[in-house]
């Protein structure tokens, strides 16, 4: 049967996700502190972090991609590996509205008396949280499929 090994398949994906949940804390305490070094901005210490976070994310990608790979091809579970690719989209889609919404949240902060600035923040929160919404439901599909294996 291949319950144990979707099972050990899916606790990693459970750690992979962990450490993408790190990787964005750590991005939002970055931009934190670079909004904070306004207006004399340390972009060359903001650019490094976010080169290293983006070395993280692309190496998560990889296995998780890796991970729906196996669950379609050794483990005979496509509808498993939909799963994940339908959250790999998810999580593209989520650290794009990251970035957009750094960079919205900087504009705001340098031009505070234009409204447009502060509501393009308000729309980017209200896609992020819809987006963290449909990757939680997915986690939650990817739990309820694969426990009719066991």
């Amino acid at each position: 049967m291949t319950g144990e090994p979707v099972q050990a398949l899916l606790r990693r994906l459970r750690a992979l996700q962990g450490e993408r949940a790190e990787a964005y804390r750590l991005l939002e305490q970055g931009h934190r502190a670079y909004l904070s070094s306004a207006p004399h901005y340390d972009f060359p210490r903001y650019r490094q972090l976010v080169h290293e976070i983006t070395v993280a994310f692309s190496s998560i990608s990889r296995e998780v991609l890796c991970l729906a790979g196996r669950l379609r091809d050794e483990l005979a579970r496509p509808d498993l590996a939909q799963h994940l690719a339908r959250l790999q989209e998810r999580e593209q889609e989520k650290l794009q509205l990251t970035a957009q919404l750094q960079l919205a949240r900087q504009q705001a902060q340098d031009q505070p008396h234009v409204d447009a600035h502060q509501q393009e923040v308000q729309e980017l929160k209200h896609k992020l949280i819809k987006t963290i919404e449909a990757i939680s439901e997915i986690l939650q599909d990817l739990k309820y499929d694969s426990e009719e294996v066991e």
